[in-house]
């Protein structure tokens, strides 16, 4: 696993999102959660969708979206800054199913899963699935008000290079 932030949970870190620019505005409203739910948290939770590296967030919305439309939308990545609060670690380990970390269907009890731990913890760190080895943070906006802020957003531009490799596949 890529190491975890040597200040975690002491002194803040920065985490990554690649967001729709039109959404930016509300970014911190985790609407789209809301709405559809997501691989850990069950629909009509507010729940933002992070990663502790631009690589990993990039590759978390294109294993959606696609690169065509990252190509051809406007998008911004969105620098996080995390204070100094308390985050849980979930490990490989720790996970019920193995087959939640594997590329799938969601399962409801994987919603349920992760529903329970940000009951308990509004910052939870768990290794990405599209990305084995890189971790995602999830912030459940009722409880992490006030931990997290946007330090900094930039335009995202896809290097046109996995655009032709994309295409070609």
């Amino acid at each position: 696993m890529t190491p975890l932030p040597a200040a975690l949970g002491s002194s803040g870190f920065v985490a990554w999102r690649l967001e729709r620019e039109k959404y930016v505005p509300t970014w911190d409203t985790a609407e789209g959660a809301f709405q559809v739910g997501g691989r850990w948290s069950s629909k009509g939770r507010r729940v933002i969708y992070a990663s502790l590296d631009p690589a990993t967030t990039i590759l978390e919305v294109a294993v959606h979206k696609g690169f065509n439309v990252l190509d051809t939308v406007p998008h911004r990545l969105l620098e996080v800054e995390i204070d100094a609060a308390p985050v849980y670690v979930v490990q490989k380990s720790a996970i019920p199913n193995p087959n939640w970390l594997q590329s799938g269907t969601i399962s409801p009890n994987q919603q349920a899963f992760g529903d329970a731990l940000l009951s308990e913890h509004p910052l939870v760190l768990i290794p990405s699935v599209v990305s084995g080895h890189s971790w995602n943070l999830l912030i459940d906006t009722a409880t992490a008000t006030g931990t997290f802020r946007l330090r900094n957003d930039e335009r995202f531009a896809l290097d046109t290079r996995l655009l032709s490799n994309a295409i070609s596949s």
